[in-house]
């Protein structure tokens, strides 16, 4: 009944929207992001230090807002009303941009993760916890290496798709990441294979440490059920999902719905980001006049609390099941 009162003021506030609130806007930043592309290519051409650096920035953060906010939204079709276009975008940016398989992807995200959201072994955020490694490792050296076990893993994962699925995925990965590969050498003027990967691997890391963050800071260390005791699902949402304030960077790079609206999407997780931001103060006073919890805390807090009770959370947890994919 909660839930049915809530989505009620929500699709009153989506009908009374534009395509522009509801697509446009997250469409314009992706095509924004697309235009930057060349400017970012053209600095590393400087021998000198300020524009090579402004252009790894750029090529970085370019990355990371197809890869996420561009694969996070097409992952829920979040970007067009249409599903043949969505399963397009889906494809473009998670396979061609992200270098990881889509259909693996949009299941173990959206099938796995958001339909059970903290029960154990299934949503419960466990893939992100690698007890091997030390709490320093982990938060700070480990996220260095994600652009290259992204590919490694998505290779993994084609052992149980389909051969013609699979094939996609491989031609789509490796245009990918060859197409980034020869703009460098071709474009950019880099004068050794090694030097292009390296710039690879630095601007696709570049926002890699708040991307592995940002995933175990809303979910992990807030409530956890067994799939037989879990409880309805707006109390699900409220109790395990929490919201990180307000960033420009990540803001743009990852979107809303990642960030400050991370409640929200998992409550109505087909909007845009855009739309998240707009529901958010539906959403959050509904919570509140009904007492559920709404959670919400500062990236630097979280920080703190996971350095401090790292064993606790990330060591000392449920054994990792299925892959969760974008959170």
């Amino acid at each position: 009944a909660l839930m049915g009162e809530l989505s009620q003021l929500v699709q009153a506030a989506v009908r009374s929207s534009s395509w522009w609130e509801r697509h446009g806007v997250d469409i314009c930043i992706l095509g924004l992001s697309f235009l930057l592309l060349p400017a970012g290519f053209l600095c590393l051409r400087s021998a000198h230090a300020a524009p090579f650096l402004a252009g790894i920035v750029i090529l970085g953060v370019v990355h990371h807002t197809l890869t996420v906010k561009g694969s996070h939204l097409a992952s829920h079709n979040a970007l067009t009303e249409s599903k043949a276009w969505g399963k397009v975008w889906a494809v473009f940016f998670i396979e061609l941009c992200s270098a990881f398989t889509a259909e693996q992807a949009t299941y173990n995200h959206v099938k796995l993760h958001h339909g059970y959201t903290n029960i154990i072994g299934l949503g419960d955020s466990s893939t992100w916890k690698l007890p091997f490694l030390n709490r320093y490792v982990y938060m700070f050296l480990a996220p260095l290496a994600v652009p290259v076990i992204t590919p490694l893993v998505a290779l993994d994962l084609l052992r149980s798709v389909k051969w013609t699925t699979a094939l996609r995925t491989v031609c789509f990965m490796f245009l990918g990441l060859y197409s980034h590969y020869w703009i460098l050498l071709h474009v950019s003027a880099f004068q050794s294979a090694w030097s292009a990967l390296l710039c690879m691997l630095v601007t696709r890391s570049l926002l890699a440490h708040p991307y592995i963050h940002v995933n175990i800071f809303q979910h992990i260390g807030l409530p956890m059920f067994a799939a037989e005791r879990k409880p309805a699902r707006i109390r699900l949402m409220s109790l395990g999902v929490l919201n990180l304030p307000r960033n420009a960077l990540l803001d743009w790079a990852f979107g809303h719905s990642l960030i400050s609206c991370h409640v929200e999407h998992h409550l109505f997780p087909s909007l845009s980001d855009n739309m998240c931001l707009k529901i958010k103060p539906i959403v959050s006073r509904y919570l509140r006049e009904q007492r559920l919890p709404y959670n919400e805390d500062s990236y630097a807090s979280r920080l703190r609390l996971f350095l401090q009770k790292y064993e606790e959370l990330m060591v000392h947890a449920p054994p990792i099941t299925e892959l969760v994919g974008i959170q």
